[in-house]
């Protein structure tokens, strides 16, 4: 006879079907964007992956998310020599074998599909990401390492390395990191303390990384001062490094300790010491800030991805318990209050869905060298405002989904936590909210960018003729609209005013696009498979509010005496 403990009620968990199959989002969205014959060729592999997803990548990702199979430093071997390795979990490896084998990275530089590679790309990172432990991080970062190297046209660089981090070999394949982050500095890179000596055709870099991403990976593109150049990022420069020697030794760094975070524990993050590592100069020896953008414009695209991914897995994981979950006798699926928050969950991710893709779509297009000049100033305001958005979209969005768990969604070994966990660092790495909101303003440039940003949203309206779709779409153009306006007075208002509106600017932007690219995908569903469900998505999403903007430095004087904890006059009677 059972103990207590072994008989009565047991709550099924949550499970994953077929991360493909289920996604109707996304399959609705590929078959929109994507030529007839290149949805035809793709939606295989997508489908391997979708179904990896929820099985084998799953259970391997579950794994890595015990404290006991996180990363770990062994500093010292057996006899006391400095090795400095990182031990991973095998699980890890697996992943990164999946990773590699199906072109997850590959995929976008095979250009099999021309403009539409990075499409069929982004769809399997999109399905690989939630089930990775955060293997999509070195995997962004290895992307961008090779666009970065391709960029800067040195053959000798691009002949390397190039192939080995585009690779589907994982005997051969390689894997980047990101080396920016240091103490005194942080997002203000211009600050950056590393010091690069010459060393005839090579470089000597001496200082200390505060914050390395994946330092298992095999290279790095990092930042650096060159001796004698002046201060701020114009007096930066670009470098390549490998991290280990053919014989295996590191290149003269030392790893001083691995972070403990708050999530991403599965990925190992460090802190390095540059010991005279050995570099090679990429690019000219100044202006390593503008030299690595193509980094970042690749990193950031992979954090929006990743946000709108983010959200999809917590909503099929909160869907399918609604399901299973009995409570106030019924199942949870069929209360009203639980369906409008499973409601909430499918907008927030559609909307982040379609900001995302339409960024990896112009990426896309300026890759293959077929981007108007309009589309390519869209891009380049597009893509801090994708990462803000979505970013702060996943934190709400695993916020809520972890609630729809009630304490389930508290305890660790439920793997869901982790949804929530994972999901704080995608506002904050790549550029917090605020310095993108700052990167968002030096992209309007002479006004001509933003002009192109809202005739995109024009165009993504345009396509929306059904009635209450039309609706949406004006809002949507009505809102973008004012934003030109919006900056039009605030710079009459002075730099101040304007920066202090940035960050509402930058959601109001991204929003406005959100709200017409809903309301086109909605228009094709209807129009293609007679299914309104895209509707009321738009609606839904409209309704929350697309115009976040106040009136120029309205509010900015009460904002400084609150966030300083000073006194306020009172207000008139």
């Amino acid at each position: 006879m059972g103990t207590v403990e072994e008989t009565g009620f047991f709550q099924d968990p949550p499970r994953l079907r077929d991360e493909w199959e289920d996604d109707l989002a996304l399959q609705r969205y590929l078959a929109r964007a994507l030529p007839p014959d290149v949805h035809a060729e793709v939606v295989p592999s997508l489908a391997e992956m979708g179904h990896l997803a929820a099985t084998d990548l799953k259970a391997w990702s579950d794994t890595m998310d015990d404290p006991a199979n996180e990363p770990r430093l062994r500093p010292f071997d057996a006899w006391g020599r400095r090795v400095d390795e990182v031990e991973t979990a095998p699980a890890w490896r697996r992943i990164a074998d999946v990773a590699h084998e199906r072109g997850v990275v590959a995929t976008g530089y095979e250009r099999t599909h021309g403009e539409h590679s990075r499409l069929h790309q982004f769809a399997l990172a999109y399905l690989f990401n939630p089930s990775s432990a955060l293997y999509s991080c070195p995997l962004a970062m290895t992307d961008g390492a090779a666009k970065t190297l391709l960029v800067h046209g040195d053959r000798e660089l691009i002949d390397r390395a190039v192939p080995r981090l585009t690779s589907r070999d994982p005997a051969t394949a390689w894997t980047s990191g990101q080396w920016m982050t240091e103490r005194p500095g942080g997002s203000d890179v211009g600050r950056t303390e590393t010091v690069a000596r010459a060393e005839g055709p090579l470089w000597r870099l001496t200082g200390t990384k505060w914050f390395t991403s994946a330092v298992t990976a095999d290279m790095a593109l990092t930042l650096a001062r060159p001796e004698g150049n002046g201060p701020g990022g114009r007096g930066l420069a670009m470098f390549y490094v490998e991290v280990r020697d053919e014989q295996g030794r590191l290149n003269d760094l030392r790893v001083l300790r691995l972070k403990s975070k708050l999530g991403t524990r599965q990925m190992p993050t460090a802190e390095l010491a540059l010991d005279g590592t050995l570099a090679h100069l990429v690019g000219p020896p100044a202006d390593g800030t503008r030299n690595i953008a193509p980094m970042l414009t690749v990193t950031r695209l992979w954090n929006a991805v990743t946000a709108a991914s983010g959200l999809r897995r917590g909503l099929a994981l909160a869907r399918d318990y609604a399901r299973r979950r009995e409570a106030f006798e019924g199942a949870l699926i069929d209360r009203p209050l639980h369906q409008a928050t499973l409601a909430w969950l499918r907008v927030q991710h559609e909307a982040s869905l379609q900001l995302a893709f339409r960024a990896v779509e112009l990426l896309g297009r300026d890759e293959a060298g077929v981007a108007t000049e309009r589309e390519q100033q869209v891009l380049r305001l597009l893509l801090p405002v994708t990462k803000l958005t979505t970013g702060k979209q996943a934190v709400a969005g695993a916020s809520e989904a972890l609630e729809a768990f009630g304490g389930a969604g508290y305890i660790e070994d439920t793997h869901l936590p982790v949804l929530l966990r994972d999901a704080q660092v995608l506002p904050i790495w790549e550029g917090t909210t605020n310095v993108l909101s700052l990167d968002v303003l030096r992209a309007l440039g002479g006004g001509e960018t933003l002009r192109a940003y809202v005739e995109e949203v024009r165009r993504a309206g345009a396509a929306a003729t059904s009635a209450p779709l039309a609706t949406v779409a004006k809002l949507a153009v009505d809102a973008a609209d004012h934003a030109a306006i919006w900056v039009a007075q605030a710079l009459d208002a002075g730099p101040q005013a304007v920066q202090h509106g940035a960050r509402r600017l930058s959601l109001t932007l991204g929003r406005a696009l959100q709200a017409a690219l809903l309301a086109a995908q909605a228009q094709h569903d209807l129009d293609v498979h007679g299914d309104g469900r895209g509707v009321a998505v738009a609606q839904r999403f409209a309704a929350e509010g697309l115009d976040l903007l106040e009136v120029p430095g309205e509010g900015r004087a009460t904002d400084a005496a609150l966030a300083r904890d000073e006194p306020l006059p009172a207000p008139d009677a």
